[in-house]
């Protein structure tokens, strides 16, 4: 996951609240926000699984996302 699918995933996730979350929310398994996270080089797939684990993310909606759809020929 590349940060700015990782973005993605957390705006199409989130919605409003994604910026306050990513600023605010400390993540238990990371001690940090995922801003300072994400500045401190941890990959953003280990970012964004932290944050669906503290926000009770389903599963299902964890894998793949932030992903655009790919081009048509």
């Amino acid at each position: 996951m590349r940060r700015s699918e990782f973005l993605r995933a957390v705006d199409d996730e989130f919605g409003g609240r994604a910026d306050s979350l990513t600023h605010d929310l400390i993540l238990g398994s990371l001690g940090r926000t995922a801003r300072d996270a994400l500045d401190a080089g941890v990959p953003p797939r280990d970012i964004w699984l932290a944050l669906c684990e503290e926000t009770d993310v389903p599963a299902a909606r964890r894998y793949g996302v932030g992903r655009l759809d790919p081009r048509e020929r």
